[in-house]
């Protein structure tokens, strides 16, 4: 039995190493609160049915997959998932550079300071938020995570995030 175990665990740690972690060696700089947009009642006409990304203070989202050089299967359909997603939905923002996906090595020196600025300590998917004052907002979504094994329910899931994200909530 002990055995078993001691294969459990050695597999489990063998798995886990393919996804990485980057050691920040500044404080937390990740984000500034963003505030949530303003809405103004003279765009939302009578039937107070606003269309919220009209008047959203959302300038640019930034959708990225943080991996490492060794990556496992979760990492790549991570990452796969989400670049399909943005691809799908939201074709034309990022032909206009409204959303930004992107897939970053937060092991390689030359993104260290990306992942510092968003704060990434593992394989991840973060959203980055530029309001249209200046401001940024990073977040890790770990969810993606629990909905792999249902590309289907990760995309529908993620493309609502995005929406939030783009009007400003």
């Amino acid at each position: 039995m002990k055995y078993y175990l001691l294969l459990f665990l050695l597999g489990l740690v063998l798995l886990l190493a393919g996804c990485i972690n980057v050691n920040q060696s500044s404080g937390n700089s990740s984000s500034a609160n963003l505030s949530n947009s303003a809405i103004d009642p003279s765009t939302c006409g009578v039937s107070n049915n606003c269309n919220i990304s009209s008047v959203s203070s959302i300038n640019k989202v930034e959708v990225i997959h943080f991996h490492g050089t060794n990556q496992c299967y979760s990492c790549k359909t991570v990452g796969a998932y989400a670049e399909e997603t943005v691809n799908t939905y939201f074709a034309d923002e990022v032909k206009s550079g409204k959303i930004i996906f992107k897939h970053i090595n937060a092991e390689l020196p030359e993104n260290r300071d990306l992942a510092v600025k968003y704060g990434v300590t593992s394989a991840s998917l973060w959203l980055g938020t530029y309001s249209n004052d200046g401001k940024f907002s990073a977040e890790q979504n770990t969810n993606v995570w629990y909905k792999i094994n249902n590309k289907t329910e990760y995309m529908s899931y993620l493309k609502g995030i995005i929406e939030q994200k783009l009007a400003g909530n």
